[in-house]
């Protein structure tokens, strides 16, 4: 299993759509490259994300990458949906350059890559988030309004997932 972290706006969302493909087996809500080891005190440069486990021999880390772009806006600076902020930055972080790389070629392969400004970097800072904040969706399905993913894209994967299932004997 592998580890990357995929910041896409609010992380409830996030969260609940990458939860759903196959290759990914855990996940976790988080903060990205802050300036402290800490929930507490203000903001500190901090990008919501989510902690992705996933085995590259079921999915990799450029289909990730694409699955993310199913869910964000590629081309926005600081948001997504309604949540404006820093905190709600698009990226792409992990602590093997192998990810980065990977990533970063994906990106160069799309046609619109002069627009997109979706950050990869080294992920040097990890947080986990409170625990209100884990699988809130799954919790608290009446959040979902605050949600910027459109249901019908939060969980178009998982229904094709199931259906592939029930269609194999």
């Amino acid at each position: 299993m592998e580890t990357i972290y995929l910041a896409g706006g609010c992380l409830w969302g996030v969260q609940e759509f990458l939860k759903t493909l196959d290759g990914v087996t855990a996940t976790e809500a988080g903060r990205a490259n802050g300036a402290t080891d800490t929930l507490a005190g203000e903001y500190d440069g901090y990008a919501e994300c989510v902690k992705t486990v996933f085995d590259p021999a079921v999915v990799s880390v450029a289909q990730l990458v694409a699955f993310l772009f199913e869910i964000i806006d590629p081309y926005s600076v600081d948001r997504q949906g309604s949540d404006r902020g820093r905190k709600y930055r698009t990226g792409v972080y992990s602590r093997e350059e192998r990810h980065l790389q990977q990533a970063r070629a994906y990106l160069c392969s799309r046609a619109d890559r002069e627009k997109i400004k979706v950050e990869v970097l080294p992920l040097t800072n990890y947080v986990r988030s409170a625990e209100e904040h884990q699988d809130r969706l799954t919790r608290c399905p009446e959040d979902y309004s605050y949600c910027h993913i459109p249901r019908e894209v939060l969980y178009r994967h998982r229904r094709r997932a199931e259906d592939e299932k029930m269609a194999t004997p």
